[in-house]
This record gives C-alpha cells, sequence and structure tokens, in this order.
C-alpha cells in the first residue's frame, strides 16, 4: 500500500472546430513542460501533432 496520500486531477475538455484557440490561453496557467499522450497514431497522420507542437512552442513550452 501506498499509503495516506490525496489526488487531485482537475480537467478542462473544449470541443468544437476551434478548441486549438482555447490551447494558448489554458497553458498560460502551467509550467513549461508539457506531456503529450495519445492513441495509435491518427493524431500524427490528420496533422493534429504538429499543430499542438506548434502552439505549444509558441507559448514557451516544451512536449514531452
Amino acid at each position: 500500500m501506498l499509503g495516506n496520500f490525496t489526488y487531485c486531477n482537475p480537467t478542462r475538455v473544449h470541443f468544437g472546430e476551434k478548441s486549438l484557440d482555447q490551447l494558448g490561453g489554458e497553458l498560460a496557467q502551467y509550467g513549461s513542460k508539457v506531456l503529450l499522450t495519445y492513441g495509435g497514431g491518427s493524431v500524427k497522420k490528420s496533422g493534429l501533432y504538429d499543430q499542438i507542437l506548434s502552439i505549444l512552442q509558441d507559448c514557451g513550452k516544451q512536449g514531452l
């Protein structure tokens, strides 16, 4: 057993065609490194992964 602890994982999800426009504002409140997780690879095939990396770079963040 890990002992006593508290875990908090607040989540904000934006839906819709313009949802990536919200990413820069959301990133401002967090540190410099962002952990990206994804599934089978369609995010890369669609170009979404590269779009997100570009937004991260524009905001001074590093995608891991």
